[in-house]
């Protein structure tokens, strides 16, 4: 579902290419396969060998380089972002890659995620004298690194890596190579691909297909890997690692032709909607999902349940975001402009609703509205995951339990809020075993499981007080 009106957004999606005569042109193709992890900012920076040229933009990708910027980024190594805002405001200045020049050299830096002392982290750097140009928690790494002083620039790097906490999924670039790294955790997906001699690297696979390069591997959690001229050199910044993949990747973000850990998105989903039919089978007419996330769990529903799969509601793709309006019934305007309910379809007919989460209810409210509104005699709510009710502090913009209903209400409760006939989410064991356990040795199968139970797998750090303080809160009703 779209992520602008059901409140649920990913912090970015990265793309870098190295050794190619078209670098910056490869960057621009990889990114608009990513596009769906960010629409508020792109930018890509590119490298002569000599000297490190950008350029960045608010909005969408082909607006961003709609001038014929990309001329003017020449070179055979590049990297580029689009970026949705989790840490940082909406600004320009917070666009990345960000672009250093220091006296001897120039240093391109993007990032997916969150880090979660980076409050901490620079208010430090600020005592020392630091001075900071964007509100964007990535500019903390670059800062890092120049204090390392260890006189190598891998060290340094690897000296900054170990003191920022939470998700982060690195790229850089300098004048001669391109570098990669991934949290500890691997919270956030990252992959490399080859075409002919050339490497590229991804936030998703799904990249790959576009540029026509065919998948080498995934970067592992705590692996630092660069590529230059003389080809792939894996290293690793940390061993104490521990995989847990955010699980809402599978579920709501990635792309469904992409591959996470060796499992097919679209295949998980599918799965999960087959499983959420064993668990929470309901008589009915037609199963639709809510297009585009939750398609592939209403045709598992569908195949399992043996309910025939309809096209009940169906996204207008060309609607421009600027739909997001103060009044509640502009909001209700451009709900109707980006989702319609199929009359023929759904007119008499007892209708399973498949989504993939729900997070606020306003949504949810709006599509079983838009449902019955064309004549569904019944709507039932069929959710592929747990009620969302713990925040994510690793690069998903939700860091309060008060902006989630499930943390508020109890299943009856959101049931009656979002005026369906009946509401069931898949289980917690079901999500898991339906996604695949990709890491099976490690906890929830190698997954991030907190946005359903709590269980973190790090620490807090700069969250911890007002996490528990919220908590506090809620438990006495405040």
């Amino acid at each position: 579902m779209l992520a602008e009106i059901k409140g649920l957004n990913e912090e970015c999606g990265i793309f870098g290419v190295w050794n190619h005569s078209q670098a910056a042109e490869i960057t621009y193709y990889g990114l608009h396969s990513l596009q769906h992890r960010g629409q508020e900012g792109a930018g890509i920076v590119a490298t002569d060998g000599k000297v490190l040229h950008g350029h960045r933009n608010l909005g969408l990708l082909a607006d961003v380089f709609k001038h014929g910027e990309l001329e003017g980024l020449k070179g055979t190594g590049a990297i580029g972002h689009v970026r949705y805002a989790t840490a940082g405001g909406k600004s320009l200045g917070n666009v990345q890659p960000f672009l250093f020049h220091f006296s001897d050299s120039s240093l391109a830096l993007a990032h997916n995620g969150n880090l979660i002392n980076a409050k901490t982290l620079r208010k430090e750097l600020e005592e020392e004298g630091a001075i900071f140009q964007t509100s964007s928690d990535t500019e903390v790494l670059a800062h890092l690194i120049k204090r390392s002083r260890t006189g190598d620039f891998l060290k340094d790097l690897k000296v900054a890596l170990n003191k920022v906490k939470g998700g982060f999924a690195y790229m850089l670039l300098t004048e001669n190579a391109m570098i990669a790294a991934l949290d500890p955790n691997g919270f956030r997906p990252l992959s490399i691909g080859r075409i002919g001699d050339s490497y590229v690297v991804a936030s998703e696979t799904c990249a790959f297909e576009t540029v026509g390069a065919e998948f080498v591997r995934d970067v592992e959690p705590g692996e630092l890997i660069v590529i230059d001229d003389d080809g792939l050199h894996i290293d690793s910044f940390t061993k104490d690692i521990k995989h847990s993949i955010c699980s809402m990747e599978y579920i709501y973000f990635a792309r469904p032709d992409s591959n996470i850990a060796g499992i097919n998105v679209h295949s998980a989903r599918k799965r999960s909607g087959k499983q959420l039919a064993r668990e929470a089978f309901v008589d009915a007419d037609v199963v639709t999902g809510v297009p585009d996330s939750s398609i592939s769990a209403a045709i598992g529903y569908a195949e399992e349940s043996g309910i025939p799969y309809e096209l009940g509601l169906i996204k207008n793709r060309y609607v421009a975001r600027t739909f997001i309006q103060p009044s509640q019934e502009l909001r209700e305007q451009g709900v109707r402009m980006k989702l319609s309910a199929v009359r023929g379809v759904v007119e008499g007919k007892r209708v399973v609703m498949i989504d993939d989460s729900i997070v606020r209810g306003t949504t949810s409210k709006r599509i079983v509205n838009l449902l019955r509104e064309a004549g569904a005699a019944e709507v039932h709510v069929r959710i592929a995951s747990p009620p969302l009710a713990f925040p994510c502090f690793y690069g998903i913009d939700i860091q309060t339990r008060n902006e989630l209903i499930a943390a508020n209400y109890s299943v009856d409760e959101i049931c009656k809020i979002i005026g369906a006939d009946s509401l069931r989410y898949l289980s917690e064991d079901g999500l898991v075993e339906a996604i695949g356990k990709p890491y099976p040795d490690e906890p929830y199968g190698g997954l991030c499981m907190a946005y359903f139970n709590g269980d973190y797998p790090t620490d807090l750090y700069d969250y911890e007080a007002e996490y528990l303080a919220s908590l506090a809160a809620q438990k006495n009703g405040i």
